[in-house]
C-alpha cells in the first residue's frame, strides 16, 4: 500500500503537466482553487488568475473553437473551479456544475454576461469610421456651411453638405481626416485615420443637402467629411493565434502618445490582406538593444514583453488592445504570431 501511495505522489506532478499540455496552458503556481465572478470580470482576467496563458481560454474551458461563437454563459455570482487533473476550468452554482455552452437562462440576459475582453475599452472603436483610403477621401461628402454662418456646430444645429446621395440612408458619421498611416518598411500608404466627430441626420436631400447634428463628440466644422455607417461590429471574440506567421509593427498609439500601457489601443501595419482577423492574439517584442563586451558592440535579441488582442481589422491595418505588458509599448515594436 505504501508503495502505491508513493507511486501516486510521484505521478501527481506528471499528471498536472499532462493536464496543462491537454488544455494548452500552464497552471500558475499561485492559482486558487475557486473564484467568484464579479461584475467587470472578463474571460481573459478570470483565466489569468489560474493559468499563465489566459488568451488560451477556449481550451482552458474545454471548448471547441468551431462550436463556441457567442459565449454568453458566465455571469456575476457564478463560482469558477479549477480542475487540476484535466487542466480546465468549470462553473459551479449551488453545488452543481453548469455545462459550458450558450444557453437560455432565467433572470439573466446576454447583456449581463461577462465579455471576453474589456468591452468598454474598445466600444468607441466599434461601428465608427477609423481608417479611410485616399480615393474614398477625395469623393467623400463634405460639410460646406453651418446654420447662420457658425463655425462650430452643436447638437440640434443645421449643417449643409454637398455630395450626399439617398442610397446610403439618412444618417451619416462626421469625421475629420487624421494621421496618414505609412508602412515603416515598404513605405506604402496604408490609409488615413478618420477622427470621429459625431453624427448628422438628413433633413432634406438636394444638391446642397440640409442635415441636423444629432451627436457631437468633438467640434464639427465646415470642411469636415461624411461617411455612411458600416453597420454594427461584433464585440464577442474568440482569442486564438493566427493560422499563419504574422510579423507586424506598431505604427500608431491611439491618442497621439508615444508609449502605451495595458488597455491602450494601438494600430498595426497588417490587416485582412495579410491574414489578420478579429480575435487574433499577437506577442509584443521590443527591439534588442546593443551591449558592449570586450570593446565589441553586441546586438541583443528582441525581448518578448506582452500580448495584444486584435479587435477590428481593415484591409491594410488593424486595431489591437494591449492586454498584457511588462514594458511600455513603443512605436515600431513588433507584434508577431505567439
Amino acid at each position: 500500500m505504501r508503495k502505491i501511495i508513493s507511486l501516486i505522489c510521484l505521478l501527481l506532478p506528471s499528471l498536472a503537466l499532462a493536464a496543462a499540455s491537454e488544455s494548452g496552458a500552464e497552471i500558475r503556481s499561485d492559482a486558487p482553487d475557486r473564484h467568484v465572478v464579479v461584475k467587470g470580470d472578463t474571460l481573459w482576467d478570470i483565466s489569468g488568475k489560474f493559468f499563465k496563458d489566459p488568451w488560451k481560454w477556449p481550451r482552458i474551458w474545454g471548448m471547441n473553437k468551431d462550436t463556441i461563437k457567442d459565449p454568453h454563459w458566465i455571469y456575476p455570482g457564478n463560482v469558477i473551479y479549477l480542475d487540476r487533473v484535466s487542466g480546465t476550468l468549470r462553473i459551479g452554482e449551488k453545488g452543481r456544475t453548469i455545462k459550458l455552452s450558450p444557453q437560455i437562462r432565467d433572470g439573466n440576459s446576454a447583456f449581463d454576461a461577462i465579455s471576453s475582453i474589456p468591452s468598454k475599452v474598445i466600444a468607441p472603436f466599434l461601428g465608427q469610421p477609423l481608417v479611410v483610403d485616399e480615393s474614398s477621401l477625395k469623393d467623400a461628402p463634405t460639410l460646406v456651411a453651418l446654420q447662420e454662418g457658425r463655425v462650430i456646430a452643436a447638437v440640434g444645429d443645421l449643417a449643409y453638405a454637398k455630395g450626399l446621395n439617398g442610397n446610403e440612408g439618412d444618417r451619416w458619421h462626421v469625421y475629420r481626416p487624421g494621421k496618414l498611416f505609412v508602412d515603416p518598411e515598404t513605405h506604402e500608404t496604408l490609409g488615413r485615420e478618420a477622427i470621429f466627430l459625431g453624427d448628422v441626420a438628413v433633413e432634406k436631400l438636394a444638391d446642397v443637402s440640409t442635415t441636423k447634428v444629432i451627436v457631437a463628440k468633438q467640434e464639427i466644422n465646415p470642411g469636415d467629411r461624411l461617411i455612411a455607417p458600416s453597420g454594427e461590429v461584433t464585440n464577442n471574440y474568440l482569442p486564438r493565434a493566427p493560422e499563419s506567421a504574422i510579423n507586424a509593427s506598431v505604427i500608431s498609439i491611439y491618442g497621439g502618445v508615444t508609449q502605451a500601457g495595458q488597455n491602450t489601443v494601438v494600430t498595426l501595419n497588417k490587416g485582412a490582406r495579410d491574414g489578420l482577423q478579429n480575435g487574433h492574439v499577437l506577442a509584443l517584442y521590443s527591439h534588442g538593444k546593443q551591449a558592449k563586451f570586450n570593446g565589441d558592440n553586441i546586438n541583443l535579441p528582441d525581448e518578448r514583453y506582452g500580448l495584444v488582442f486584435v479587435f477590428r481589422v481593415f484591409d491594410k491595418v488593424s486595431y489591437a488592445l494591449v492586454m498584457q505588458t511588462q514594458l511600455p509599448v513603443q512605436l515600431l515594436d513588433k507584434a508577431t504570431t505567439p
